[in-house]
């Protein structure tokens, strides 16, 4: 077993930003101003999403600090425990509810305790120590009472080291996705929609869609990966156009799969959210899987698939607009297939198909690849930790 000791996480700091309290006036544009949302364990960065903007008087006057380079931007409320990287160069400022904290390195190097506090243990750990009932708050002031795993300095280096290097090459494969994903979307709307011709027909979305819906059908679900994954609402992220396969926390065993559902989607079906967070949308690209209550799958019929889940992306505000829920947001199916579609010929149709094929072929290979990637990064820190297993240090003999 390796050597581990402990230290409270807030004996590790040399300094933390907290800008709580400073409520500053915003601007159309300007200087990015990220608010919690940004800040996400699955990205290495923060992302600017629906971000705000500050001047630059505000930014030079109004807070107290501003983030540094290798600093670490940590969510004190809503979600604590999400933590990032900042940036070379910074590019923003915080927000309240976060605090910008800076490893002393003296004590800890400083990439070793970004991993540990990406950790499940330490994740866990900051769970329990949440205050609040309606909005979790992690204080402060309770940074000493969370106890971080030390190691010996040059190991702390290699799993730091290990964990930054495997989180960039996840965050490039996800901007590669994202790059894809926009250059689809701009296809679509040059030919579709700025070159859409009064010509074209336009018909209910019912004419050429087969529904499958689960709804009502609450299948006996295990924990256990198995190759049949149930997909919820949160796994249609909106991200890109792919199923964020990393959100999916229950599965069914074969015998479930094949007898308990009424029907299953297929590859390149489209997967929409009905009931919650209505009218996320994402593609069906695996072999095998099964959708939950508050989701339906659309199978195109007479059209193609590629265009017709562009479609439905581009139709996402119109689909919000179909809530009847009076508790929480819903749609229903015959509402939804009432909802017109454009169809333009099928040549040009075939032209889109073929070139938006190709990203989604890259989008595939890349989303296959940081599956494994953060499998290996997240199973790879406590076994290293642990000495379940041993590295060959430089220094060791």
């Amino acid at each position: 077993m390796s050597d581990i000791k402990y230290q409270s996480f807030g004996s590790l700091l040399k300094n933390v930003v907290d800008n709580r309290g400073k409520t500053c006036p915003v601007v159309d544009k300007g200087i990015p101003l990220i608010a919690t949302n940004c800040v996400t364990n699955d990205y290495l960065y923060p992302q600017f999403e629906k971000v705000r903007y500050v001047n630059e008087d505000i930014y030079k006057n109004w807070f107290r600090g501003h983030p540094l380079s290798g600093d670490m931007i940590f969510v004190l409320k809503g979600t604590p425990g999400r933590v990032a990287w900042t940036p070379n160069p910074v590019g923003f400022c915080i927000a309240q509810d976060m605090v910008a904290i800076r490893a002393d390195e003296n004590k800890v190097y400083p990439k070793y305790l970004f991993a540990v506090l990406r950790s499940s243990t330490i994740q866990q750990e900051i769970e329990g120590l949440h205050v609040g009932s309606l909005i979790s708050h992690f204080k402060k002031g309770d940074f000493h009472d969370l106890q971080i795993p030390i190691v010996k300095p040059d190991l702390q280096k290699f799993i730091g080291n290990q964990y930054f290097d495997i989180s960039l090459k996840i965050d490039l494969l996800h901007r590669q996705n994202k790059t894809l994903e926009a250059m689809a979307e701009t296809l679509f709307k040059q030919w579709f929609i700025i070159e859409a011709r009064d010509d074209w027909e336009i018909k209910p979305l019912g004419e050429f869609v087969k529904v499958i819906d689960n709804r009502g059908k609450t299948p006996p679900y295990q924990d256990i990966s198995t190759p049949y994954p149930i997909i919820e609402v949160n796994a249609l992220t909106g991200k890109n156009r792919l199923v964020d396969y990393s959100a999916i926390r229950k599965y069914v065993s074969e015998e479930t799969f094949n007898t308990w559902f009424r029907g299953h989607p297929k590859k390149f079906d489209s997967l929409i959210s009905t009931v919650g967070s209505i009218g996320e949308i994402s593609m069906f690209l695996v072999e095998k899987g099964c959708i939950a209550q508050n989701v339906i799958a659309l199978s195109a019929i007479n059209i193609s698939p590629i265009y017709l889940f562009e479609f439905l992306k581009n139709a996402k505000d119109e689909i919000k607009e179909l809530d009847i829920g009076s508790v929480q947001p819903s749609i229903k199916v015959p509402h939804l297939l009432s909802i017109k579609i454009t169809v333009p010929p099928v040549e040009k149709i075939e032209l889109f198909d073929n070139q938006v094929k190709s990203y989604l072929e890259k989008m595939l290979v890349n989303n296959n690849q940081i599956q494994t990637l953060e499998k290996v990064r997240d199973e790879l820190l406590p076994k290293l930790m642990s000495g379940e297993v041993r590295v060959k240090l430089t220094n060791e003999k």
